[in-house]
């Protein structure tokens, strides 16, 4: 089994930092970066699940919600994935998008 322990504690931080920040933060880009990431995250996991379908798109919940869907958009990646690397893949990307995202 893998662990996934990292991934999931890099989207917590990411998203307890999104629902801190003031609303204008988010507005000023936060909110639709973490979006993306979701997005992204989602993808993935639909991929890992059924390589062979379309993927369906998140949609934009609003920037108050953009924390929630960076948090099920992991768990459910952390389902799917199969070895250290993905786990490390993923971390990486959490990262990349917190730090675009300025929070």
């Amino acid at each position: 089994m893998v662990d996934t322990t990292p991934l999931i504690r890099a989207v917590d931080d990411f998203a307890d930092r999104l629902r801190a920040a003031p609303q204008s933060r988010l507005q000023r880009g936060a909110a639709a970066e973490a979006l993306e990431l979701a997005r992204e995250l989602a993808r993935r996991a639909q991929l890992a699940e059924d390589p062979d379908a379309e993927p369906r798109r998140m949609p934009d919940a609003g920037m108050f919600a953009a924390a929630d869907q960076i948090t099920v958009a992991v768990h459910d990646l952390a389902v799917v994935l199969t070895d250290d690397g993905q786990v490390e893949e993923a971390v990486a990307l959490v990262e990349e998008a917190r730090k675009r995202a300025g929070v």
